[in-house]
């Protein structure tokens, strides 16, 4: 159903010219009445933009969550106005009012574009590099679906993922580590236009940018090409041609094109990019290329016309595929339910009866290792769990034992080994996600966290469903050193906005933990797990602990009864156990101790002020223990306690043996013991 475009070589028409012209200038109308943005990329990429959509990009309009759409992804993201205006034109639903309110308080048209927020966006774009780095996850996610459930006579899922890039994006690294996984895996259904327009903020791309791109690209393992003339629909069209006739290789199209083009005075220079062109030269650009002075956000009723063909082209297409759907459910009864529920993001019913309950027997256990079991027991149950490692699966107990790897000819596979590329394996599994029909994952060890914020800031934003599983958590790491002990990260990572942050205290926990992860459709979650093993809570002993975990913080163990409440301590992941043990110490000196865990902040703070209170009364000392930076705990007690005490991890680690780093970092018993005795006795005093 694809290869049915409509005349894809045909060159330029004055209808073709007046569409491309509309395009341009509903951008740079834009620009100039919010007085802010980026109308170079519009009137540079408007003719390529044009011809890819209007001869090429299969999609609804009226259902831009058609399955079997092309992906467009505007990975330049300040050209965002080429995108709206497009939107627009071929009939989204972005009224022209939105493209009036370009950048304004809101609107649907936002600085750059965002996922969930514009209908037809994509990915969520402005960071360079991450959409090229999206697009090759989205494209793996064609692959993987295709191999997964297209049928002889049956392609139900068959649709390319085409990319707008700038010189920016290709300077960034992250588009080079994706590039070369996608080259890798023959990804032969993705395609980046390259704007290639050699100017970027700070004047010509020669002063910073002069390497073989396509020397480099075909190195990847990607066909390359070079168009002369981005203003050439027929140059572009014989390129995009050529690019989908190439089933075996990515492909990658060098297009030259002109920031600003039509400026009189600022096309090809720096000026075009991050700044409205002003009133005059608007005037001047207008009539350089023969385009009326006013009115201004003008739509001549003939470009309207032929860009809203695509309503009853997208239509027809998509009905033509709604039907090969139904014949294939007839022959395929169960892999279209598969297909349908993978794709309406739904958990299939009984997808979490095989989460183990550990047993204190089995330890002690690291939760990576409980963690790795826990994948192991539901990945059958749920085909929409993908992921891996950035080639650390062994380590991270990422590897779903029942599956193959995704390779190039094994699509099916679903364990995708990233190599030595944390950032582009964030950006891949938000790609993933932006697809649909796809719960990801990835694993590294919480250090390298740090390369992979970009993208893990930007599944929050969008809201993804995306599961990052962190191990080597702490100090515990041990003989590696400070560069692998991670110290800032957990503060790092919990202040991004809508990131659940998980650190379990144990296999029960990170069994929960798994189970929230996994049934929370509308956001990330980072598992922190450990290197070193740690004991086993009991169950039996701590029925509370499944219920507790879901609140974020609970009451492990209770001061005895009718003794009075003395002292809290509070802790995450493996300083828990510390706790209960210091718990014990205190009680046979008379001291009433309450031990809480606190797996996840961000769900305790969700919860009710009185729930928050009553697992924290705020007359009580708190005693806090994490084998990380202090600093982040006030603001997540629930209220302003004078009586908190921190022990913490506030500088760089060393080279030790983990359990010798621990000792010397104030974790072990007899500092705890004392540290919670000298907290009683200032609040007493």
């Amino acid at each position: 159903m694809q290869e049915d475009a409509h005349t894809l070589t045909l060159p330029a028409s004055p209808l073709d010219e007046l569409c491309i012209n509309t395009i341009r200038f509903l951008a740079v109308d834009a620009v100039q009445q919010a007085r802010s943005g980026h109308p170079g990329m519009p009137l540079g990429d408007a003719a390529m933009a044009y011809t890819l959509w209007d001869r090429f990009l299969k999609f609804n309009p009226q259902d831009p969550k058609w399955p079997d759409r092309d992906r467009f992804v505007l990975s330049a993201g300040h050209g965002s106005m080429l995108l709206y205006a497009l939107l627009h034109l071929y009939g989204f639903d972005l009224s022209l009012e939105e493209i009036k309110q370009f950048r304004q308080w809101g609107s649907r048209t936002p600085g750059h574009p965002e996922y969930g927020h514009t209908p037809g966006v994509e990915a969520t774009t402005g960071p360079l590099g991450q959409g090229i780095a999206n697009a090759v996850g989205l494209a793996m996610a064609e692959a993987s679906l295709a191999a997964r459930f297209n049928r002889p006579g049956f392609a139900v899922v068959q649709h390319y993922t085409y990319v707008i890039a700038s010189d920016g994006d290709l300077m960034e690294g992250v588009s080079a580590e994706a590039a070369s996984l996608a080259g890798h895996l023959k990804l032969g259904r993705l395609i980046v236009l390259w704007s290639d327009n050699l100017i970027s903020i700070e004047g010509s791309t020669d002063i910073t940018f002069t390497e073989d791109v396509l020397g480099r690209f075909a190195a990847y393992g990607w066909q390359v090409q070079r168009v002369a003339d981005g203003n050439d629909l027929s140059q572009v069209a014989a390129a995009l041609s050529a690019a989908r006739a190439e089933t075996g290789r990515p492909s990658f199209i060098a297009v030259r094109t002109h920031i600003g083009y039509g400026s009189p005075h600022k096309q090809d220079t720096a000026a075009a990019h991050g700044e409205p062109l002003g009133e005059g030269e608007v005037a001047l650009t207008k009539e350089r290329l023969g385009w009326p002075p006013e009115p201004s956000f003008l739509i001549p009723p003939q470009a309207l016309e032929h860009c809203r063909q695509a309503l009853e082209r997208g239509r027809t297409r998509q009905q033509a595929w709604e039907n090969t759907f139904q014949a294939y459910a007839k022959q395929f009864p169960e892999l279209a339910q598969e297909f349908k529920t993978l794709m309406a993001g739904e958990l299939p019913p009984g997808w979490d009866g095989a989460i183990p309950a550990f047993s204190p027997d089995q330890g002690p256990m690291a939760t990576r290792s409980a963690s790795g079991k826990v994948l192991n027991a539901i990945a059958p149950r749920l085909p929409q769990l993908m992921g891996g490692s950035a080639d650390l699966a062994p380590s991270n107990k990422t590897i779903i034992n029942t599956s193959q790897a995704f390779q190039a000819g094994r699509y099916e596979g679903r364990n995708i080994h990233f190599g030595v590329r944390e950032h582009a394996m964030g950006a891949i599994l938000n790609g993933l996600a932006y697809h649909g029909g796809f719960i990801p994952y990835g694993g590294t060890f919480l250090i390298f966290s740090d390369y992979m914020r970009p993208p893990i800031r930007l599944a929050s934003m969008g809201h993804l469903h995306v599961i990052y599983i962190f191990t080597h958590d702490s100090l515990g790491v041990g003989e590696d050193g400070p560069t692998h002990q991670p110290v800032e990260q957990l503060l790092c990572l919990r202040a991004i906005p809508h990131l659940l942050v998980m650190r379990p205290a144990d296999a029960n926990e990170t069994a929960v933990a798994w189970r929230l992860a996994v049934s929370r459709p509308d956001g990330p979650v980072a598992l922190i797990l450990t290197r070193q093993n740690l004991p086993i809570l009991n169950l039996e002993k701590f029925p509370q602990i499944p219920g507790g975990v879901t609140r974020g913080a609970y009451v492990l163990a209770e001061a005895p009864a009718g003794s009075p409440l003395d002292l809290i301590m509070a802790a995450t992941g493996s300083e828990v156990h510390l706790a209960l043990e210091a718990r014990e110490v205190l009680l046979k000196e008379g001291v009433g101790v309450r031990v809480v865990s606190l797996p996840c902040w961000e769900l305790f703070q969700a919860q009710p002020e009185a729930y928050q209170q009553e697992v924290f009364p705020a007359a009580t000392p708190l005693l806090a223990l994490e084998a990380g930076l202090s600093l982040g705990w006030r603001p997540y007690i629930p209220q302003a306690c004078p009586n908190l005490e921190v022990i913490g991890v506030d500088r760089f680690g060393a080279s030790a043996p983990g359990k010798v780093l621990l000792q010397e970092y104030g974790f072990n018993l007899e500092n705890v013991c004392q540290r919670a005795r000298d907290l009683l006795q200032r609040c007493s005093g």
